[in-house]
């Protein structure tokens, strides 16, 4: 009978992917609790790391922050044993998708009413438009494939409680181990 050690771990438990409102950081708390870790945001780090809060790293444009995201999310990813919640846009940077490569990514998804509905009203600097609901479910749409093709587990957050969703994935995290 074999008593080898177990692995050691080299980067996240788990790393929460989806567009904004799906539930990363909600889920997240709950999941890195059941796992005994520390939830680490990425938005919150890059806010913590800059001085600024989101909105005002936007407006000196996008592409600033997505280097400033890019690079904070390569440090974070060789972080062991946290749960790591990824800003919705992280994945657009080719970088960042080959870093997730060998991760345990959690792609949790939200249909455009809800995730809308739970980011409506607050200062999201992609949300500002003619018509935010339709910049919502554009948003959705163009980055859907992408949060597929990184994901090592896909799960549904309709008609699931945050703490149903955490056990969920810690359970399907274990099971693939």
């Amino acid at each position: 009978m074999s008593t080898a050690e177990p692995a050691e771990i080299t980067g996240p438990l788990a790393v929460l992917v989806g567009p904004m409102g799906a539930g990363k950081s909600t889920v997240g708390r709950r999941l890195a609790g059941l796992l005994s870790a520390e939830l680490v945001d990425s938005d919150a780090e890059i806010e913590r790391r800059t001085g600024k809060r989101i909105p005002e790293i936007f407006a000196d444009g996008e592409a600033g922050f997505r280097s400033i995201e890019e690079g904070v999310v390569a440090q974070l990813l060789s972080r062991p044993g946290i749960v790591l919640s990824l800003g919705g846009g992280a994945v657009l940077s080719a970088d960042t998708r080959s870093r997730l490569a060998g991760h345990p990514v959690v792609y949790l998804t939200v249909t455009a009413e809800r995730g809308f509905a739970r980011v409506a009203g607050s200062d999201r600097p992609l949300l500002r438009a003619d018509d935010p609901a339709a910049r919502y479910a554009e948003l959705l749409t163009a980055r859907d494939a992408t949060y597929r093709q990184v994901a090592t587990l896909v799960v549904d957050t309709e008609n699931h409680s945050p703490a149903d969703l955490a056990a969920q994935v810690a359970e399907r995290l274990k099971e693939s181990r």
